[in-house]
């Protein structure tokens, strides 16, 4: 019987050009993804993209949207408080990042017509006014809660810092005599650093939710 002989290359999809370009931006940035750097990598010829993105800022989008579907939505119908489903919700959110920090500007733009963007900002939106917060107020926690996390998985506090303590002379600097140590202590900063900021927001949103006038 004849047989159709196998392609010697997996066949073009868009999961393949979405995995390949967030390859390039988690390696070498956003600037790294080209239709024709993209399509070496690929081993196919650079029109052949366009039958599955019409630009390069379509790929992009499709990137971040990867990272936005491995952000756990679960603790929103799980019958938890808009409280403990909000810190439930940064921790696995930032997580999702934390492997990905090139792609958060394109994030930061907001989501878009992205789907898993937009069922994010769906779930969040839907606890909050269903825990009895103003559909208003509900979108600016939405909000304030995306700028926290991308905020932090854009980069390290601490290592921003040398591990040089001659960059922070005393005589310069009087209250940064150990600064130096931040660089081999980054993750311990950084995670306590989003500890703190976390319990201080949600601290903060319960206060403005105990002054709510009751339904």
């Amino acid at each position: 019987m004849w047989r159709m002989a196998r392609p010697r290359k997996p066949l073009l999809s868009r999961d393949r050009i979405i995995e390949t370009a967030g390859a390039l931006v988690d390696a070498e940035g956003l600037e790294a993804v080209s239709t024709r750097r993209l399509a070496a990598a690929l081993g196919v010829s650079g029109p052949s993209l366009y039958n599955h993105f019409r630009t390069k800022d379509e790929i992009l989008d499709a990137v971040a949207d990867a990272v936005s579907a491995r952000v756990d939505l679960s603790m929103f119908d799980g019958g938890q408080d808009w409280r403990a489903a909000l810190d439930a919700w940064a921790h696995s959110y930032r997580d999702a990042l934390a492997d990905h920090p090139n792609i958060v500007p394109v994030l930061a733009r907001g989501p878009g017509r992205r789907p898993a963007g937009l069922r994010v900002a769906d779930a969040v939106f839907g606890a909050m006014t269903a825990a009895g917060w103003p559909a208003a107020q509900a979108t600016r926690i939405g909000a304030l809660m995306r700028y926290f996390v991308l905020g932090s998985a854009v980069a390290s506090f601490a290592g921003g810092f040398v591990d040089d303590r001659a960059a922070y002379d005393p005589a310069d600097y009087p209250h940064l005599g150990q600064a130096h140590l931040l660089a081999e202590r980054g993750r311990e900063v950084d995670e306590g650093a989003f500890e703190t900021g976390l319990a201080a927001l949600l601290d903060g949103l319960a206060l403005q939710y105990e002054a709510l006038p009751a339904a």
